[in-house]
């Protein structure tokens, strides 16, 4: 004989995965928010960038 088939469908199996699966943790999103936010600052230049005859290569092909 077999088992009686159950009335009610059986529930989905997550199997070995973490319930969270695919959700990224708090953590990590505030690092990205953190991360993104300092991409996205605008940087000062440095104050002495030395004189690397730069603007003497222009004026003189003028």
């Amino acid at each position: 004989m077999s088992a009686p088939t159950p009335a009610d469908p059986q529930p989905e199996d997550r199997g070995l995965q973490p319930p969270a699966f695919g959700h990224p943790s708090p953590a990590l999103l505030a690092r990205a928010d953190r991360g993104y936010a300092r991409f996205l600052a605008v940087q000062n230049p440095a104050v002495n960038t030395g004189d690397h005859e730069q603007d003497d290569d222009v004026a003189g092909a003028r």
